[in-house]
């Protein structure tokens, strides 16, 4: 799946090589692959809900979640969701972000698998595992298709089963 993603230098800000997966979702067999993959990797871990951190998270906690018959919880970034919210702020590797979470997304003791695109220093998924322990949720892992090892996004999450398809 590596050939379907490429890297766009300075973007967002100068210095940053963003992994652009939209070459693997307009491939339809590596989509597949990518989406059934995760789904296989993480079905022992029996989550009841998958979140999807905005946005390209989404794109795969979603047809995830519809795999492994679990329910779809969106982290969204602040100011987007209607109803009553908790809130985190964390570091990016070239920034500060808050997401957030509907207060009765997540029910007290459900299995959560936290999902997004890609893992580079570990804040957004770090804020997003917040969110969930804030509500009660028990996190039975994270999930990414690809992974950024030289930034160490792993020791973000200590305590929590990182899962990578890819890995840089």
């Amino acid at each position: 799946m590596k050939e379907y993603i490429r890297d766009v230098p300075d973007f967002p800000i100068p210095g940053i090589v963003f992994k652009d997966i939209t070459p693997l979702l307009q491939h339809p067999a590596a989509f597949k692959q990518a989406v059934e993959q995760l789904a296989d990797r993480v079905r022992d871990r029996r989550p009841q809900i998958v979140v999807g951190i905005e946005s390209r998270g989404f794109i795969f906690a979603a047809p995830v979640a519809y795999l492994l018959g679990a329910g779809f919880v969106p982290v969204r970034k602040l100011g987007k969701l209607p109803a009553e919210t908790v809130t985190v702020e964390y570091a990016l590797e070239y920034g500060v972000n808050t997401v957030e979470m509907h207060v009765d997304a997540i029910a007290p003791g459900q299995r959560v698998l936290v999902m997004d695109d890609l893992l580079a220093t570990g804040g957004t998924a770090a804020g997003t595992i917040e969110l969930v322990e804030q509500l009660g949720g028990q996190v039975v892992g994270a999930a990414f298709l690809v992974e950024l090892t030289a930034l160490k996004g792993r020791k973000r999450i200590p305590g929590h089963e990182v899962i990578s398809l890819i890995q840089y």
